[in-house]
């Protein structure tokens, strides 16, 4: 009979290089291998169950033993804005918001949740938006978004009581390096 109680009893995963340049994450939450939309569910599950970060703030997939690295078209999670005002990420994990909104020059919105940093899927921006108001709770016009947006000038929202911030006025250059993570994992020199 095998001796089990001790660790040498317990196999060892191999070494294997990191995969880098395969799998991406678009800003609809959509899983890509080498640009190509994955739609077969079983695999979908897959990459959701194992998706993960590591210290520096790169995304990744365990698989098995290999981490492969993911190319972020937005943000780590897409988020979809439920009728409740509730968050769900691309995987189907609920979420709460840890922190201001954060709209970029582009009009796409980011935001710190419990699960680390996402982006608004751009098919809920509306909804989203037709909830911003100004201090007074005035719904926010135009003019107060493209300002936002624009850092041109100061402009104080909210959406649901949390502040709705313009990047370009904080004086970032990315969304990444604010929300402190990796866009494009690349290999690390040797």
């Amino acid at each position: 009979m095998p001796d089990c109680a001790g660790p040498s009893s317990l196999p060892h995963w191999p070494t294997v290089p990191a995969c880098y340049g395969w799998l991406s994450l678009d800003a609809r939450g959509r899983w890509r291998l080498k640009g190509e939309v994955i739609a077969h569910p079983g695999l979908i599950a897959f990459l959701n169950a194992r998706y993960t970060h590591d210290a520096e703030g790169r995304w990744l997939v365990n698989n098995g033993p290999q981490r492969v690295y993911v190319k972020l078209e937005s943000a780590p999670w897409v988020l979809r804005l439920q009728p409740n005002g509730g968050f769900v990420t691309h995987t189907g994990r609920r979420t709460a918001v840890a922190g201001p909104l954060l709209l970029d020059a582009e009009g796409r919105v980011f935001l710190a949740t419990g699960l680390g940093p996402a982006a608004l899927d751009d098919r809920d921006l509306a909804m989203l938006i037709a909830d911003v108001g100004d201090a007074s709770g005035k719904a926010a016009d135009d003019d107060a978004l493209c300002a936002l947006m624009s850092g041109e000038r100061p402009v104080h929202l909210r959406w649901k009581g949390l502040p709705l911030q313009g990047l370009a006025a904080a004086g970032q250059r990315s969304v990444a390096a604010f929300l402190g993570f990796v866009p494009d994992p690349q290999p690390e020199e040797a």
